[in-house]
């Protein structure tokens, strides 16, 4: 605290014997004690107080982190996946046609269709369009009809 050494020390004890003397030295330096005990105290005690507050402060943002912590458990407390799961497979078995409400929508992209690449990058030529079916050719005329030509048909003309 203060920075004085033995030899100030002396200085003051023999100013203070001979200002006071000696035959009220000794109630003099018990007074100047119980003085620096009651400082000494005050000093400790606005330090707990000082210790106690920030305990405190800090009780009150742990308080404040465990209260977001209980909130956000809440919010998950309500999360039961198995009931989910059963819902929708009780909502697909009264319409398997529906689907799922909570599928995810399909892309834009994916509903138009694939647009053909060229063979080569530098060759700018796109390719053939897919196989188109080319017209049955036609009989000759005065051929028997065979039950080949008529793929619809289920039985021949031998009368079964």
């Amino acid at each position: 605290m203060f920075d004085i050494g033995w030899s100030e020390l002396v200085v003051i004890g023999v100013v203070a014997l001979i200002a006071i003397g000696p035959k009220e030295l000794p109630g003099v330096l018990r007074t100047v004690g119980q003085y620096m005990g009651k400082i000494r105290r005050m000093a400790s005690e606005f330090q707990g107080q000082f210790q106690e507050a920030m305990r405190e402060a800090e009780m009150a943002d742990l308080k404040k982190s465990v209260d977001e912590m209980t909130d956000a458990a809440k919010g998950l407390g309500n999360f039961d996946p198995l009931a989910d799961v059963k819902k929708e497979v009780e909502s697909f078995a009264a319409d398997p046609l529906a689907g799922s409400t909570s599928a995810p929508a399909a892309s834009p992209e994916a509903a138009q269709p694939a647009t053909p690449l060229p063979l080569s990058p530098d060759a700018g030529i796109e390719p053939a369009p897919a196989a188109v079916a080319a017209p049955a050719p036609e009989p000759a005329p005065g051929a028997a009809k065979s039950d080949t030509a008529r793929p619809d048909s289920t039985t021949s003309g031998s009368g079964a």
